[in-house]
């Protein structure tokens, strides 16, 4: 499939529209924590820290050195030379501004990096962290006027009886708060959803896809459940009390979500994937290309597109 022929806007598009090249992101790894499993804490009855690690460095590195060795990977393998520093493991707000500033302006300070990314929770948020985020944006747009800032920002479900059955320890109300507060301060947010949770049907999933487009985000993330080893999870699945979506039932559902989207809404990812060895179940969710083009054969086949049901 060719670029022209794509029927949704993925974040790839943007950004070469953006920068006249292809952008990549380097994980970054703060140590941060995460609310929900503080104590006793479980976290989230779907996540496996370990995941998402990166396997070639460690928290032990700094913002800087970790940025250095991604970037030099990168650039062998794809001749790249401008990136995004993406925060991405656990709550990546879950720390005194004065440490966030500290490892947000390192990240922002290195020369290869365009842009910053943040992964975080709508419950982790305050006024000094959209104020330093806007503070960033505006002193990077100051210098090239074309630099990039947004929160990737965790819903999962706008069912609030399914985020509390998988120990979210949130609600829809406060992401939608942090939606806004975000766009009252200039901040783009990329919204995580998943499909396929326990209690979820796809009448539930669809409706989180209308709530998310409804509060005008700017980039959106999909997600297959995927049955982790160590999660809790992991026991009620192989008791048969908790079921994964087929390859083509979640590639039809994540049609019919692309359909309900605004067309100019950046699709970041039409999948999840994990490490295969911590994969229990489905045996498709590693291998991300192959979802990707079932779901570009499913939007062929119907002769649909991002947008094509969006109502504002």
């Amino acid at each position: 499939m060719t670029m022209k022929e794509l029927r949704y806007r993925p974040l790839s598009v943007f950004l070469k529209e953006q920068f006249g090249e292809k952008i990549f992101k380097i994980t970054i790894y703060a140590g941060f924590g995460c609310p929900t499993r503080e104590g006793e804490g479980a976290g989230c009855s779907f996540c496996n820290q370990g995941s998402l690690e990166p396997k070639e460095y460690g928290v032990e590195l700094s913002v800087t050195e970790q940025l250095d060795m991604g970037a030099a990977k990168i650039k062998k393998r794809h001749n790249a030379d401008k990136f995004i520093a993406y925060f991405q493991i656990n709550t990546n707000t879950y720390g005194k501004i004065e440490e966030l500033r500290a490892l947000y302006k390192e990240a922002v300070a290195h020369p290869l990096v365009v842009g910053l990314a943040v992964s975080t929770r709508p419950d982790c948020l305050s006024g000094e962290v959209f104020e330093l985020l806007a503070e960033i944006k505006k002193d990077k747009q100051s210098k090239t006027g074309c630099r990039l800032v947004w929160l990737e920002l965790g819903l999962q479900s706008a069912n609030d009886a399914t985020l509390r059955r998988i120990n979210r320890g949130h609600t829809a109300a406060d992401f939608e708060e942090a939606a806004l507060v975000a766009r009252d301060y200039g901040i783009d947010i990329c919204a995580h959803i998943v499909m396929g949770l326990p209690g979820d049907e796809v009448a539930d999933m669809l409706e989180t896809v209308r709530f998310v487009s409804s509060l005008g985000v700017w980039g959106i993330k999909f997600h297959q459940l995927m049955v982790l080893k160590d999660t809790a999870l992991e026991g009620p699945y192989r008791e048969g009390l908790v079921e994964v979506l087929s390859l083509d039932e979640y590639a039809e559902i994540v049609v019919e979500s692309l359909e309900l989207l605004p067309p100019d809404l950046v699709v970041h990812r039409l999948s999840g994937d994990a490490p295969k060895a911590f994969v229990v179940a489905p045996d498709w969710g590693v291998n991300k290309f192959i979802i990707k083009d079932r779901i570009e054969e499913f939007l062929a086949q119907r002769d649909t597109r991002q947008g094509a049901f969006w109502r504002r």
